[in-house]
């Protein structure tokens, strides 16, 4: 299951949750305030390996 960023249009607050993508389009009540309309945000992809890995990948 991929994890969403969202962004609460109320109280500000940025929160990710565990969704899965048949649900991705029902958004989540924020754990903060409770609203039902937060903003899904765009993020990265994370990538396997450890950090170490990544970096001596980048240096070539």
């Amino acid at each position: 299951m991929p994890i969403f960023e969202y962004h609460c249009n109320e109280c500000t607050t940025e929160f990710e949750v565990l969704q899965r993508l048949s649900d991705a389009d029902t958004p989540p009540k924020c754990p903060s305030c409770g609203a039902l309309n937060p903003t899904k945000r765009f993020s990265a992809f994370a990538t396997a390996g450890t950090q170490k890995e990544t970096a001596t990948d980048n240096a070539t």
